[in-house]
């Protein structure tokens, strides 16, 4: 099989929505053992700390990757959510205990063959996708801690890696190297010089990401943005990255993030 690149060491999704401090609630990320660093991002757990008064919102903002997640008090009641070009609000109940795989982008369709662009902008019944993976996860039990899950999951997708009938394409990896090496900078996919028409690599884009290079490289931007110091506003960090204007960048960001830049930065 073909060596996949270290997008990792290009590329770290943020989801900056739940905080370490956020009353009542606590999310927590993990790195997968060192032989799926190129395939997986994290895992995750959102979970209640004590019962909540109401509701809970959960804004997921836009980051290129496409995430497993499931109900650790209800394995059977597992997701698939695919590429978005905005950010998604979950609505939870007010006690709840949620796992996720985090893939890095173009991983998930590699391991298990299916079409991103079907899976994109929603979340899907992962028994409708893959089974055999929705069977496993009915074996996780929620009384075990993230640590013994962790070694679950690590166990699973290192058989999976293994059994990977489809190499990766050179020329859809060379690109997204490229779009994160530019931080998704407008305009570079009419650059990407990979060897195929852009046709041609807007299908492996749609098979593997679930949208266009244009599209992925919007999420890109955004989340470089997102990993800016400063203040963004004031030192008007975002002309850098190729938006035209204040207001270009605003419009933008609020459909990626749900919360206009001042609502979503503010210290």
């Amino acid at each position: 099989m073909n060596k996949l690149p270290d997008i990792r060491a290009l590329y770290a999704p943020v989801q900056p929505a739940v905080k370490q401090t956020d009353e009542g609630v606590s999310y927590l990320e993990l790195l997968p053992a060192p032989a799926l660093l190129n395939y997986i991002y994290c895992y995750w757990q959102l979970k209640t700390k004590v019962p909540l008064q109401t509701s809970f919102q959960y804004r997921v903002v836009a980051d290129g990757c496409m995430d497993i997640f499931f109900e650790a008090n209800d394995p059977q009641c597992s997701f698939i959510m695919g590429f978005s070009n905005a950010f998604t609000a979950f609505p939870l109940d007010q006690t709840f205990n949620y796992i996720g795989v985090r893939f890095l982008p173009g991983i998930f369709p590699l391991l298990f063959n299916v079409s991103a662009a079907e899976l994109a902008n929603q979340s899907t019944p992962l028994q409708e996708v893959v089974p055999a993976l929705t069977v496993f996860l009915r074996t996780i039990r929620a009384g075990n801690d993230m640590t013994a899950i962790k070694t679950s999951l690590d166990s699973f997708f290192q058989e999976q890696i293994l059994h990977i009938h489809t190499a990766p394409d050179s020329r859809l990896y060379e690109s997204i190297v490229q779009i994160m090496h530019n931080g998704g900078i407008v305009g570079i996919e009419n650059k990407l010089n990979v060897g195929i028409s852009a046709r041609q690599l807007r299908r492996l884009f749609d098979f593997y990401i679930g949208d266009s290079p244009k599209a992925f490289s919007k999420v890109v931007r955004f989340q470089k943005l997102l990993q800016s110091p400063g203040n963004i506003l004031k030192d008007r960090a975002y002309l850098d990255l190729g938006y035209f204007d204040q207001a270009h960048f605003i419009k933008d960001f609020k459909i990626l993030y749900g919360l206009t830049p001042s609502q979503a930065l503010k210290k």
